[in-house]
């Protein structure tokens, strides 16, 4: 049995930069166990599968180690995958997921863009847990619904943030995101997921649900500006609409293949 395999390069305009996923079109669900044998072969931060349901696709996303609740940069390069090789003909793709619920992407001309759930997240102790995890002293500590969100004094804090993956792991959640607001973009920021095999994700997308709701209500401002600080380095244009926030990106088509399941 062989299975059609793309993968992408998500939130970039070139090839070896942004966030690799992997993305397998399915005619029907997979056992599970395949598929999360598929990602951990695929060694990349997450594999997206789908299946086309009538006028929308079920999505699922899968790191090299568990099954994950949402991924942004696999969505997108889902979303890359059917507009430009899956025969979509609308400039609107409707995705669901069983974890997130109803999940669009809309292509304006080569952008993106993700319509998300915005996060819903309070601020919490900056406790000693929490300090012990970066060599830098965060400002303010938030927990959103599977993530924390760290609040660092300036850019130069996030480029130089040394992680603990130890305490990091030890932490009840998906992983941490650190940002501060940035010198050439409104924000900037990083993000760790170890207990899921992603030590450092190179431009997470999903992160971006906390994200946007924090840095619009502290800059004033629905429309932004971000930047991943990881070595690959990836960017977005962000909108903040309340219950729901807009990540756009470009991807990148890096390879197309198969996979032989027998």
């Amino acid at each position: 049995m062989k299975q059609r395999i793309y993968q992408i390069d998500a939130f970039t305009d070139k090839v070896f930069s942004g966030n690799p996923a992997a993305v397998c079109p399915l005619d029907q669900w997979l056992d599970d166990t395949i598929m999360q044998k598929i990602a951990m072969e695929n060694n990349l931060a997450e594999t997206a599968f789908y299946v086309k349901q009538n006028n929308q696709y079920q999505i699922r996303w899968f790191t090299p180690v568990a099954e994950v609740d949402l991924c942004g940069h696999a969505t997108l390069a889902a979303a890359f995958v059917i507009f430009n090789y899956e025969n979509h003909s609308d400039n609107t793709i409707r995705f669901y997921s069983p974890k997130s619920g109803a999940l669009t992407v809309t292509k304006k001309e080569a952008l993106l863009i993700l319509n998300f759930p915005t996060d819903i997240f309070q601020q919490v102790e900056l406790s000693k847990e929490i300090i012990d995890c970066f060599n830098f002293k965060p400002r303010l500590a938030f927990k959103g619904k599977t993530d924390y969100l760290l609040v660092f004094d300036n850019e130069d804090e996030i480029k130089k943030a040394v992680p603990v993956f130890d305490s990091i792991s030890k932490l009840e959640g998906r992983g941490v995101i650190i940002t501060a607001k940035g010198d050439k973009v409104d924000f900037v920021s990083r993000f760790f997921a170890p207990k899921f095999g992603v030590n450092e994700d190179p431009v997470t997308g999903s992160a971006h649900t906390t994200l946007i709701p924090y840095w619009a209500k502290q800059l004033g401002k629905i429309e932004m500006t971000a930047m991943q600080l990881s070595n690959r380095k990836g960017y977005l244009q962000c909108k903040y609409l309340n219950d729901r926030v807009e990540i756009g990106g470009q991807g990148k088509l890096y390879l197309i293949g198969e996979i032989c399941l027998k």
